[in-house]
């Protein structure tokens, strides 16, 4: 099998391996890298929750994040907006309502779903984290990203553990190109929160899942708030399903497990060669770091298992037959 090495000059994912079977040399950008991942400093959030696709859509959410104008919107010009309609007004110097006017054209007759006009994006911080460190780390990021080219609005929450910032960001840019969010986009700002948190004192990395071998699978924001609560429906159907196997006395393991467990493999070998690599340039105590982490790294394990442990658990400590129905 060839050596995988792991590109790490632009924080790209440890997935992207590079199959050449050649050597390579750990930069001071690599080994500050793999120092942060496995020294396990805390890792930001960087997810998008939605977009809204009318005006009215975009009022709604504007009011969630500024909570009704009690809280308001700081935007991109520097100003705050909140009180009664705060919203509106904010639709309007926006020009939404010119963006989400139909354009009559055989082209647009096709299209089944109008263009957001909006992006959603949440920024999040472990509790523990200052807040107000977390907001000028979003601004420092909205400066360098969307300062001139799209208009946004944020708003710190506090209400919870972990301090975030919600961004709702104009989808169409001040000069005509739309923003498209991909996973390079998405990585590209992780990243860059991090670092300006990093700069501002604050502990924190931007890695993926797969390369800290976590591997709970992501949900949905809204599936992501209703599990914080409590209230989820698709975790209580979940839990339901594994409880009839349960009883069945099936097999937990499923057809994703196979391949979260060819990811593992992937990531340990990348990481055996960042070892391997570091060792033949001399940076030991690094080493020895990452075969310490790779070596604590959970088993793999999928929704479904996690949630059979769960439940096993439960039962466990209700001292009752573990094929019992959980209430």
């Amino acid at each position: 099998m060839p050596k995988r090495i792991v590109d790490l000059r632009t924080e790209v994912p440890l997935l992207d391996i590079v199959s050449h079977g050649r050597a390579f040399r750990p930069t001071l950008a690599h080994r500050r890298q793999i120092a942060l991942t496995v020294g396990r400093i805390p890792e930001v959030m960087v997810r998008v929750t939605g977009g809204a696709r009318t005006v009215a859509g975009v009022k709604k959410h504007m009011s969630y994040v500024g909570r009704d104008g009690n809280l308001g919107l700081e935007t991109d010009v520097g100003e705050r907006m909140d009180g009664k309609d705060f919203a509106g007004r904010l639709v309007e110097d926006w020009d939404l309502d010119i963006d989400a006017h139909p354009r009559q054209s055989a082209r647009a007759i096709r299209v089944r779903k109008p263009p957001k006009l909006v992006h959603n994006v949440f920024f999040s911080m472990p509790p523990g984290t200052p807040p107000a460190k977390v907001l000028q780390a979003v601004r420092m990021l909205a400066e360098n990203e969307w300062q001139l080219k799209h208009r946004y609005a944020m708003a710190l929450h506090t209400d919870q553990d972990h301090p975030h910032v919600h961004v709702v960001i104009k989808a169409m840019g001040e000069q005509g190109r739309r923003l498209n969010i991909r996973k390079a986009t998405l990585r590209s700002w992780r990243s860059q929160f991090a670092a300006n948190l990093r700069e501002l004192g604050v502990a924190a990395n931007a890695t993926e899942r797969a390369v800290r071998g976590q591997t709970r699978t992501h949900k949905s924001s809204g599936i992501y708030r209703a599990g914080q609560r409590k209230d989820s429906s698709h975790i209580r159907n979940r839990q339901e399903q594994v409880l009839r196997e349960v009883q069945e006395g099936r097999q937990f393991r499923d057809a994703g497990h196979l391949v979260m467990d060819r990811t593992r493999q992937e990531v340990v070998t990348g990481w055996r060669n960042v070892e391997t690599q570091l060792r033949e340039h001399g940076n030991q105590a690094l080493a020895d770091e990452v075969q310490s982490f790779v070596r604590q790294m959970p088993p793999v394990q999928t929704e479904k298992e996690l949630l059979v442990d769960e439940l096993l658990d439960r039962n466990r400590d209700r001292s009752i037959d573990p094929h019992e129905r959980v209430r």
